[in-house]
């Protein structure tokens, strides 16, 4: 008989020897520590992760301001004269 996709199956002798090793660790960093520790860890990552940002610099800055500011009237006018003509057409249809 073929396996199908999603049959379901018993799990080889390497996967059972990974799971026995998974099962027997617990918690990691978060187990041992407390609310603080965990709270200091979590700042800690926070910290970590912004260091990899890659910031942009003043010009990039302004220039991205100023296209999302333009883009941003752009779409009030669109808004601005869609409404307008779909209030005078109902002014129109309704008296």
């Amino acid at each position: 008989m073929t396996d199908a996709v999603g049959s379901i199956d018993t799990p080889d002798a390497s996967d059972e020897a990974t799971e026995s090793k998974k099962k027997s660790r617990k918690g990691g960093k978060r187990g041992k520590k407390g609310p603080l520790g965990r709270l200091a860890l979590f700042y800690r990552q926070i910290v970590a992760e912004l260091r990899k940002v890659v910031w942009p610099t003043r010009s990039q800055l302004t220039t991205y301001t100023a296209v999302v500011i333009v883009f941003v009237v752009i779409m009030i006018g669109l808004v601005t004269v869609l409404d307008y003509g779909f209030s005078q057409a109902v002014k129109y249809v309704f008296g």
